[in-house]
């Protein structure tokens, strides 16, 4: 950390192949070449560590990696303890967590990629946050959010006392599954969403948004604390997003707590009461906003700019009132 700000050093591994290069991380890094171990070759894996005490940040290695494996970013030091999770040494970290809501709808928004996702499986247990510390997990995580609203729930989240109910936005993966839609779902929720007519058919056999259907209703059917639906409107047409959306809204009125990853802007000003924005930079860190209402938050994301936090997170997303002239 330096001048106030914490280096954050990412190497996407999928892409670093040193044994097709001549290791130019190594060899052009003006630390290496004055005698520190800034980037070291790791045994285990034959791969470059990146020490972010030591990077200054120069970006020499970013630019010479011949395969664009390596990310180095600048954030604000402030931020390092609202570190939530980091997957390894230089991995992808995700700072701060939406905060789920008893008899509301939350919404979480972003572009893919920047920890959408590894939020709610956290949120939702799957996922145990190591605050930072991946090479030394605490066993208390709740201790960190003490005297927080989210306090309560971490606590009764990893001591297994809230039930959740899960809707993957991987709904092609039920396909596999060697069963019909009907051990899915019941027969007043058949009728409800109209799904007679492929009652009896194989998951494997049916389409994209069917499938769509089956997730959601079932993930709804469950008798949870909280429901975390992850995409629920894609592969829907805009007659079932309105229908989902409407069903999803009324578990909030039972007095659930609801949290919903949506890109459809429309589906997403019907649905929450508040959202939250999630920017950073793909597969290198994401950042939660603090809650937001649904329009400030959706005409936010729109303009690319969080004047709370000045920062510049896109570019301005303008809709042509007249089809655009050449």
């Amino acid at each position: 950390m330096q001048g106030g700000k914490m280096r954050v050093a990412v190497l996407n591994s999928d892409r670093c192949h040193p044994k097709k290069c001549s290791q130019e991380c190594i060899r052009y890094c003006p630390r290496v070449r004055s005698g520190d171990e800034t980037i070291v070759m790791d045994e285990k894996t034959g791969k470059p560590v990146i020490s972010e005490e030591l990077c200054v940040g120069c970006g020499i290695c970013v630019h010479k990696c011949p395969f664009n494996a390596i990310h180095i970013e600048n954030l604000a030091d402030e931020l390092e303890k609202d570190m939530v999770h980091r997957f390894g040494e230089n991995a992808f970290r995700l700072f701060r967590l939406p905060v789920p809501k008893k008899g509301k709808v939350v919404g979480i928004l972003g572009q893919n990629g920047i920890g959408k996702t590894t939020a709610i499986n956290i949120l939702s247990g799957q996922l145990k946050p190591n605050l930072g510390r991946w090479d030394s997990p605490p066993e208390d995580v709740a201790e960190y959010w003490k005297g927080t609203e989210m306090y309560d729930y971490i606590s009764e989240l990893f001591a297994g006392n809230i039930k959740v109910a899960f809707k993957s936005q991987y709904v092609d993966k039920l396909a596999t599954v060697d069963r019909t839609v009907s051990d899915f779902v019941d027969n007043e929720a058949i009728k409800k969403f109209e799904m007679e007519d492929i009652a009896d058919r194989k998951l494997g056999e049916v389409s994209g948004g069917d499938l769509q259907k089956v997730a959601i209703v079932a993930a709804m059917a469950k008798d949870a604390d909280i429901y975390f639906f992850d995409e629920p409107s894609s592969y829907l047409d805009i007659n079932y997003r309105i229908k989902m959306a409407k069903e999803i809204r009324s578990l909030a009125e039972e007095d659930k707590m609801v949290m919903v990853i949506e890109h459809d802007l429309a589906v997403l000003d019907f649905l929450a009461d508040s959202i939250h924005l999630i920017y950073g930079k793909k597969g290198v860190y994401g950042i939660v906003t603090q809650p937001k209402s649904v329009r400030h938050g959706i005409n936010l994301y729109l303009s690319g700019y969080l004047k709370e936090e000045n920062v510049r997170f896109g570019e301005e997303i303008k809709f042509e009132v007249h089809p655009p002239r050449e």
